[in-house]
């Protein structure tokens, strides 16, 4: 996986027709008239799909179009009292009314199931383990497929041990499992210990790893011998194996294909992006070639044609690609353009990057009223404006 740029470098929204579609069918679908000409399905279909389409709605509270798509796959008209008992189940382990809607939207044939013998002893797994309800239904809510069609006994308990001993705390444990529950499915001494001890050889220190692990867990969780090229990668750029930099390099490269990887390279470049600003970029903060095209895109867009930002100048702040366009980038920004047109930014001042984007919300507010004291009013409402409009 040596992308083209590091040889060379170191050799030298969009659906709504179907959404009305959908709301149309939810009507033929509610509706008690059989001679309409739009109807297709006997007397028969039709109720199972009623029942199914206002059992899904007004029982597990998803939408009217979930609930249409669900309905091709599934019949409750024969089973009512089978997905009674699963709603009363998820209830009675703590799972919220959103939390429902969610997963039964993910995975609608759950209501078919024997919450007995097919549920049951899942949870009772977890519960062994020392996890919450509470955090059981974040973790089947994120991925419910998995979880629940599996036996976790077989994998859950040995995963949920191995993790305990490289993280030495529970809490990371949990941590780790609610960013990653696919991780109770994963023989780990196959997915993760042969990478943890590969890091470790090459002076990756024990507690970086660990705070890696707890926060980004799909990094380790790859066969030994693609991450051992991903490392390999990641060392010829120059990384140093005992900076933080080092792991964040290895996740991003992980993370895409060669041709995903290609295609934001030559996004950049279409900014007029070097390879080397690409790789100055990626050396300060590798997040940068996380960010989707769509978001690149607009970022740039912003900083270059609105703010005049030069180039230069966004490869020194690469991290920018990682913070929200929509909340923080742009409402910031603009705020910043008022103020300075109004002469109320020293020109030796200037775009304090740190402040105007490093801050949270709750200190950039801070800071910004407190700076500003005698525009507050004025300048609050006109970050709130422009936090709406984006």
């Amino acid at each position: 996986m040596v992308f083209n740029f590091i040889c060379r470098r170191f050799l030298i929204h969009a659906r709504p027709q179907i959404k009305h579609e959908l709301q149309f069918n939810f009507f033929l679908f509610c509706s008690s008239s059989q001679s309409s000409p739009f109807t297709t399905k006997t007397s028969g279909s039709s109720h199972q799909h009623s029942f199914t389409v206002t059992y899904l709605i007004n029982s597990c509270g998803i939408s009217p179009e979930s609930a249409i798509l669900a309905s091709n796959r599934l019949d409750l008209s024969k089973s009512p009292n089978t997905a009674d008992s699963v709603l009363s189940f998820l209830n009675n382990h703590d799972f919220t009314k959103s939390q429902v809607s969610k997963l039964i939207s993910m995975h609608p044939r759950l209501l078919l199931s024997d919450p007995e013998t097919t549920l049951l002893p899942n949870f009772q797994t977890l519960n062994s383990l020392g996890i919450s309800n509470t955090d059981i239904a974040a973790i089947v809510t994120a991925r419910p497929k998995e979880i629940l069609t599996k036996k976790l006994q077989d994998t859950a308990v040995p995963c949920f041990n191995y993790l305990k001993t490289v993280l030495s705390s529970h809490d990371k444990v949990i941590s780790c499992i609610k960013r990653f529950p696919t991780a109770l499915t994963y023989d780990l001494q196959i997915y993760a210990a042969e990478n943890i001890r590969l890091l470790l050889e090459i002076g990756v220190p024990k507690l970086r790893i660990e705070s890696m692990l707890a926060q980004q867990p799909r990094t380790f969780f790859t066969s030994a011998d693609r991450f051992k090229k991903v490392v390999e990668v990641v060392t010829e750029m120059g990384f140093d194996p005992s900076k933080i930099r080092f792991l964040l390099a290895i996740h991003a490269v992980r993370a895409m294909s060669k041709s995903t990887w290609d295609k934001k390279m030559e996004l950049y470049k279409k900014w007029g992006w070097s390879e080397d600003d690409i790789f100055i970029a990626f050396e300060k903060y590798p997040g940068c070639m996380m960010a989707s095209p769509e978001k690149i895109s607009r970022i740039l867009d912003f900083l270059v044609n609105t703010m005049g930002w030069d180039t230069s100048y966004i490869v020194h702040w690469s991290i920018v690609f990682c913070f929200s366009s929509e909340k923080r980038v742009i409402p910031r920004c603009l705020v910043y353009l008022y103020l300075a047109e109004k002469g109320l930014i020293e020109e030796k001042d200037g775009f304090c990057f740190n402040k105007w984007l490093m801050y949270s919300d709750k200190k950039f507010l801070k800071w910004l009223l407190k700076t500003y004291e005698e525009e507050a009013p004025e300048v609050l409402k006109l970050y709130q404006k422009h936090m709406d409009e984006v």
